[in-house]
């Protein structure tokens, strides 16, 4: 995720914090300085959000560590103002094991509650109130809001998610989607309906329950499209390679004479890497059009065989942020696959689906 800086790596998972969260330590620090309070306080509100923040990396851990007991990796979390994001590889296919999963997090939240309460309940049996207990208390009711708000239905949060599995099992997974996504963008616009004249955090909320909704439906749609189809079927198969000697300049005119933004770098048949149009442009910026290839290009995510399953390479080229790869057989190039021939494909395939339905009516 742009704007983010690794800060640990814990169980094999990288730890992110985005450059908003910083900000968001700034403002609550102004906000406790603007409103008169004593530097403590406004060190005591830092403290408290950081602790905040350290259960909802918790909670996400929670997320990460039941799908890696189901052979399911994360790649990275990242704490944004809003919460937390974990990059799971993709969720579980069994329903039963996307409840598990997704109830992982809130029990996790659900513990330290727990735990909490029993710190404070001999101050409780002495007469405390949890309005009265500072730093503890707050984190207590912190957690328990938690566990709470993120098993509301609302895909795609925690509770949307076990809502699309108890749906699955008596729905086809596309179909459960389909109406958990609905059910999430309804509550998206409450949410946003409801911040407009109380909490303005709502509002951003709302628009990452309707976006994280609608694209989650759209991915589903497209996976199960894919189901059987192998790569050579949606490869690009008539294509420019590069070498890693030529000249950017030479990309420059395979991509102004045709249609191609990605080329495939190779040394023979084999691939070396992939120079797409975003390093194309910024290499010709800063060593001009008579650099070399090889200063520019990436190297390539992962190679592919033309005979693997469609739906599996594209969900990894997803979550792994990799918009092109090399097609290979036997060891050769064979072509190229890139998420923009991926929606092409789809939009291919879709309109086809609808003329034979239309035909089948008539």
């Amino acid at each position: 995720m742009r704007w983010s800086w690794k800060v640990a790596t814990i169980a094999n998972i990288q730890v992110r914090i985005h450059a908003t969260f910083i900000l968001l330590l700034v403002f609550v620090f102004w906000l406790y300085i603007s409103r008169g309070n004593a530097l403590g306080e406004a060190i005591t509100g830092v403290v408290l959000i950081c602790l905040l923040f350290l259960c909802v990396l918790l909670h996400e851990f929670g997320h990460a560590l039941m799908a890696r007991r189901f052979g399911i990796t994360t790649r990275d979390i990242t704490l944004l103002p809003i919460g937390g994001v974990a990059r799971l590889e993709r969720m579980p296919d069994d329903p039963k094991q996307e409840i598990l999963v997704a109830f992982a997090g809130p029990a996790v939240n659900g513990v330290i509650a727990a735990a909490l309460f029993v710190i404070l309940g001999a101050q409780l049996l002495a007469g405390m109130d949890f309005a009265k207990l500072g730093l503890l208390g707050n984190l207590f009711w912190a957690n328990v809001f938690l566990a709470v708000f993120n098993m509301i239905p609302a895909f795609p949060m925690d509770g949307g998610r076990v809502l699309r599995a108890l749906l699955a099992t008596r729905l086809p997974y596309v179909r459960a989607t389909q109406i958990a996504a609905t059910v999430g963008q309804a509550a998206a616009f409450l949410f946003g309906f409801v911040g407009l004249f109380w909490n303005p955090l709502l509002i951003f909320i709302a628009l990452f329950v309707y976006l994280g909704a609608s694209e989650e439906a759209a991915l589903v749609m497209m996976r199960s499209s894919f189901r059987g189809i192998p790569v050579a079927q949606a490869m690009i198969s008539r294509y420019q390679t590069l070498a890693p000697s030529d000249p950017l300049s030479l990309a420059v005119q395979h991509m102004l004479a045709g249609w191609q933004h990605d080329f495939p770098v190779v040394e023979g048949d084999r691939p070396l890497g992939v120079l797409t149009r975003t390093d194309l442009v910024v290499a010709l910026e800063k060593a001009g059009p008579s650099a070399p290839v090889s200063e520019a290009m990436s190297p390539a995510c992962w190679t592919v065989e033309a005979s693997e399953m469609l739906d599996g390479v594209f969900q990894r080229m997803k979550s792994e942020g990799c918009s092109a790869l090399p097609v290979t057989q036997a060891g050769r190039i064979v072509g190229l696959l890139t998420l923009d021939n991926v929606g092409e494909f789809v939009m291919v395939q879709t309109a086809l689906s609808k003329g034979r339905q239309a035909g089948a009516a008539v």
